[in-house]
């Protein structure tokens, strides 16, 4: 196993080579309730049915997982901002206005003439499951540089969200990785969904190395129960989160599908059930869960070690709810709710 005990956790920082957590002055969210999300924004090119022939209908939906975040924050009533890139063609210009309609901050999102937008394409099972075929190499997302990126917007964050496709390729994985450098040493809080897309990595070995190299810094990480071995060593979402928070992240949250989250926070674990509707497609409902997750957290304003352990069971079941209307309809940034359709949902009778 990568860990067992928190003396095991140190060294496997030590090994990963991350800055030690001493470099952040901690102090949760300031009076900024800004969260901006790095990395990734692209076409998801995604299967909405078959013709009369069998053949696949697709359907240009916007996507890229920090980006559904900071979409998904904004409809549930937070301030929101990204950090990307994307290309010089028409998908370019529908991602920006995608933003721009949601009320996401775009100062961050760049345009390159390098390489097209990025495309992946995503088939869904009759169960729902999604499967990915990334068109990346090359791909605009790719092109984010550290450089281009607007220290202002990183210094009025609260949050800084970023996931792992942003690490498989340079230039994005330095700007991924410094910016979440420089946010945390100006005091804010880091959050981080390892979300793993095989297709991307050359082996499970390299994509694990590089998932697991931010982890010093982070505060707040969302991993889904089929990247727990990869992140931990461990399959079993306790073990794993117990692993995870030994490295000294504040809260780590393990999402179960349907049967909701749990949770590692101040050395306790529980489970927040789900709620259970008919799914259409599952594609950004983990996006979702996060991004209200955040959203609930910068209006508090409040450091994340000050979170009554009842109030974030409140948060992550609003989370749920947030994820599962996300199941009932196609697509992931559309298929988003906005805030009085949660809290609706949440009211409902129980069936």
């Amino acid at each position: 196993m990568l860990c067992v005990t928190a003396a095991g956790c140190d060294r496997r920082i030590q090994q990963i080579g991350a800055s030690a957590r001493t470099t952040k002055p901690y102090g949760g969210i300031t009076m900024s309730s800004l969260i901006t999300a790095i990395g990734e924004i692209l076409i998801d090119l995604t299967q909405i049915g078959v013709n009369s022939s069998n053949i696949p209908l697709f359907a240009a939906n916007p996507g890229g997982a920090p980006a559904n975040v900071a979409v998904a924050a904004s409809r549930l009533g937070a301030r929101s901002a990204f950090i990307g890139c994307v290309g010089h063609d028409a998908y370019g210009k529908q991602l920006r206005q995608t933003l721009e309609a949601d009320g996401v901050d775009v100062r961050g999102l760049y345009v390159t003439d390098s390489a097209p937008t990025t495309l992946a394409v995503v088939s869904v099972d009759q169960k729902g499951e999604r499967s990915f075929q990334f068109y990346r190499h090359p791909g605009a997302d790719i092109y984010l540089n550290f450089e281009n990126i607007s220290r202002n917007v990183l210094e009025e964050t609260a949050i800084l969200h970023f996931g792992s496709v942003s690490l498989t390729d340079e230039p994005s994985r330095s700007a991924t990785l410094l910016s979440a450098k420089y946010a945390r040493n100006h005091g804010k809080l880091i959050s981080y969904d390892p979300n793993y897309r095989a297709a991307l990595w050359s082996d499970g070995d390299e994509a694990a190395a590089m998932m697991r190299r931010p982890l010093p810094m982070v505060d707040i990480l969302k991993i889904s129960d089929e990247e727990t071995v990869l992140l931990s060593g461990y399959e079993d979402p306790t073990e794993a989160a117990i692993c995870l928070e030994a490295m000294g992240i504040q809260l780590v949250l393990v999402t179960l599908g349907a049967n909701g989250v749990l949770y590692r926070y101040q050395g306790r674990t529980g489970i927040v059930p789900g709620y259970h509707v008919q799914v259409s497609d599952t594609n950004g409902a983990g996006d979702t869960f996060l991004g209200a997750v955040l959203a609930k957290l910068a209006k508090r304003r409040r450091a994340l070690s000050d979170l009554p352990e009842n109030e974030l069971r409140q948060i992550l079941s609003y989370a749920n709810a947030a994820a599962a209307l996300t199941t009932s309809r196609p697509g992931a940034i559309p298929a988003m709710p906005g805030k009085r359709e949660v809290l609706a949902f949440m009211e409902r009778p129980a069936r």
